[in-house]
């Protein structure tokens, strides 16, 4: 007892406490006092480990597998996530501010974004006029059993069959807004006459099938050429050169391989420069205003066909190609430039149709919804197209004929159609 109170007494040593010193004091049956550090008085909880290059205390290592939860953050400042990520104890503490906040920027900035989508819609009605005749949607000629719906397949995306209405009933103002002037060879050409047209798209229905070109490159062909035909100047000797530019032009429009330069140029046994053809291009691009598409025959044909076979149990492959066929025909006749495209494609489904039955009247109550025709108002196109067919064996243009004589066309352009009486209309 005497010892331990003369240790108790003896004070804090001078000096550091070695393992050398410890033994010296073991020797002589003494120990060294105990005394707590003065930090350590004032420290509630014991430290975990000491490591004197980390700069984060264990605190914070033991919070930070507690998250935030995730909340609306619209209109905050990234700044005040980063400070919230960095001072991980103070983010339950920030919670109810922040989404205060957020509540406020988001009633701010609400009736701004409403007043300026109010007025996109308002400019947006202004700027595109209305067709003259507009295709209902389905729902309101749902009334009409008769009627079938060709827009309910919504399994292939190319049909578009949610858009379908509104993307035709658009079509309907384009074809009347980029539509070529149907005198232009009174008014604007004085070197070239109708029949070197026709011998002109006659000799490319032959390069397209040469080069196996899709009948959209063809159609946008011969509209480019009457496009630029109807509002510039051209001498003869510089049609074939219009001729192969715009299938060139129509080609990258429509081809996913399109044709060379040096291809088009070696089809006209090299009469024409690639200069020449480039320095052609341009003269029709600032022609058209560098607008390339317009709808033409072959965009509602297809259309039709789809409405014309929407009660059959498989598609006729016949029906098509007699409709493709009639529809070609007009191309290279320069008297239907005077009507529409979609007119020519009504037509031109209503004799197909006339020529495969005569069982039944071919103009459907589907087809006169779809197409916005009546049978009456195809009279005058249908009978010029039954004269052009019946009168194809006489001409000397025979590209299209041929072409579609052969067997994988079905050898319709063999056919004749019987004579159309007059209650048909």
């Amino acid at each position: 007892m005497k010892e331990n109170s003369v240790t108790l007494k003896a004070g804090e040593l001078p000096c550091r406490l070695t393992r050398a010193r410890a033994a010296a004091f073991r020797a002589s049956g003494q120990l060294p006092p105990l005394k707590e550090p003065a930090k350590q008085k004032n420290q509630k909880q014991p430290q975990l480990r000491a490591n004197p290059k980390r700069a984060v205390s264990d605190n914070a290592c033991l919070q930070r597998k507690k998250r935030a939860v995730l909340q609306d953050v619209t209109n905050v400042f990234c700044e005040n996530t980063y400070r919230s990520c960095f001072n991980s104890t103070k983010i339950q503490g920030k919670k109810s501010k922040l989404a205060k906040a957020s509540r406020i920027n988001v009633s701010k900035v609400a009736p701004s974004a409403a007043a300026q989508q109010h007025v996109r819609v308002h400019c947006k009605t202004k700027s595109f006029p209305e067709p003259a005749k507009k295709c209902s949607p389905f729902p309101i000629a749902l009334r009409d059993p008769e009627i079938a719906n060709i827009d309910d397949d919504n399994e292939d995306p190319q049909l578009c069959s949610l858009y379908a209405a509104d993307i035709y009933n658009t079509l309907r103002v384009y074809e009347l807004a980029r539509r070529p002037n149907p005198n232009f060879m009174d008014t604007k050409q004085h070197d070239i006459t109708q029949s070197m047209r026709g011998i002109l798209v006659d000799w490319l229905v032959e390069v397209s099938e040469e080069y196996r070109l899709g009948l959209d490159t063809l159609y946008l062909t011969v509209y480019l050429i009457d496009w630029f035909l109807s509002r510039n100047y051209i001498e003869r000797q510089r049609l074939q050169l219009l001729g192969i530019t715009c299938m060139l032009i129509a080609s990258k429009y429509e081809e996913i391989n399109a044709p060379r330069i040096e291809d088009f140029c070696y089809i006209t046994d090299n009469t024409y420069t690639k200069a020449e053809v480039l320095k052609m291009e341009s003269q029709v691009l600032k022609s058209s205003g560098y607008q390339l598409f317009a709808p033409t025959t072959i965009s509602f044909l297809r259309r039709f066909l789809q409405a014309a076979q929407a009660s059959s149990k498989s598609p006729s492959l016949e029906l098509e190609y007699l409709a493709n066929y009639l529809a070609e025909l007009t191309l290279m006749e320069y008297s239907f430039l005077n009507f529409l495209p979609s007119t020519i494609a009504a037509s031109a489904v209503f004799l197909a149709k006339w020529t495969l039955d005569q069982s039944k009247h071919p103009w459907s109550p589907t087809l006169q919804h779809y197409a916005c025709y009546k049978a009456s108002d195809l009279k005058t196109t249908v009978l010029a197209l039954q004269d052009l067919q019946l009168n194809i064996n006489g001409c000397p243009l025979t590209a299209i004929r041929s072409k579609y004589s052969q067997d994988k066309f079905k050898y319709v352009g063999s056919l004749s159609p019987p004579k159309l009486p007059e209650t048909m209309f």
